[in-house]
């Protein structure tokens, strides 16, 4: 297959183009070309400004692909370019996405399936300023829930959005996420958690690129999928494996937040994925607690 991943040089992203290079596809990454590394060996490099339409337009030529795999559309008015440029280049047009979609629901007793959100009747407003850092920043989920819909309400792109889980794992996580834990439960300082603080879905770094990797070039639906490891976890949970790996006989220490921040990964509403419809369509997750360990290592092992 002929597959254009646009982003593709950091995290899961990287991750995706090495296994489909590796399975022997054709593949064109298509970026700033900023990153610090460039793309994996055998990808071929376009360099673009995905937000430029003309200089986007012309860096592609005649390429024509598969299968688009979009790792950092953010934004309605950046779908809005894809939707020209790209969509018309491809057969299938395949965008990571968020479980930060779900932001606004609270479901304590379920799990969220897709249908909680339907990009099909989402408003899109491509005059707001998204290309502020500072707005976008605080508008992630609804500025996927946007892109999604940009996709979805055109009736000639053959579109599918996959809802990534809050991914753990891998020496190149530069979230700091998991250091700032260890980082409190070395110095005793507490962890703010909301007065209700709910678990929520998680996937491993290697897991989320086996399941694109598989979106793309084994499985052939449209619409939303949900990708999260089986089972949910607490902040609890996530401080303890970060325990048992500093080791000292240390204790997390908890603090109730009085409607100031929170700690990552501690939640105020509930909106943990369900994932049946991934394992209905044949992928198989494998349960968030058998990786917790593993993941919280690799990362601490790279950033103490």
């Amino acid at each position: 297959m002929d597959i254009c991943v646009i982003g593709g040089s950091r995290y899961f992203g990287r991750r995706v183009v090495e296994r489909l290079v590796a399975r022997g596809h054709r593949v064109t990454v298509v970026n700033r070309g900023s990153a610090p590394a460039p793309p994996p060996a055998g990808a071929r490099h376009v360099v673009a400004d995905r937000d430029d339409e003309a200089g986007l337009d012309a860096a592609l030529g005649t390429l024509a692909f598969d299968a688009v795999v979009d790792q950092v559309c953010y934004t309605p008015r950046q779908a809005a370019v894809a939707r020209r440029v790209l969509a018309p280049r491809t057969r299938r047009y395949l965008m990571t996405s968020t479980v930060e979609v779900y932001e606004h629901e609270h479901r304590p007793d379920a799990l969220v399936r897709e249908d909680a959100v339907d990009p099909q009747s989402v408003s899109v407003d491509l005059g707001l300023p998204w290309d502020r850092p500072d707005f976008l920043e605080a508008r992630y989920g609804e500025g996927k829930r946007q892109a999604e819909a940009v996709f979805a309400q055109d009736p000639a792109v053959t579109f599918a959005a996959v809802r990534v889980a809050h991914v753990l794992g891998g020496a190149d996580d530069f979230t700091g996420r998991l250091t700032h834990y260890a980082e409190r439960i070395r110095r005793g300082e507490p962890i703010a958690v909301p007065a209700r603080n709910h678990p929520a879905t998680y996937i491993h770094v290697e897991e989320i690129a086996d399941l694109l990797v598989w979106a793309v070039v084994e499985a052939e639906f449209t619409g939303a999928l949900n990708a999260a490891s089986q089972g949910v976890l607490t902040t609890g949970d996530i401080c303890e494996a970060v325990t048992r790996r500093i080791g000292g006989g240390l204790s997390p220490v908890y603090r109730e937040a009085e409607g100031g921040a929170v700690s990552p990964f501690s939640f105020t509403r509930a909106y943990a994925m369900d994932n049946s419809r991934a394992t209905a369509l044949g992928y198989s997750f494998r349960p968030a607690a058998d990786w917790l360990d593993r993941a919280v290592a690799e990362t601490l092992e790279a950033r103490p």
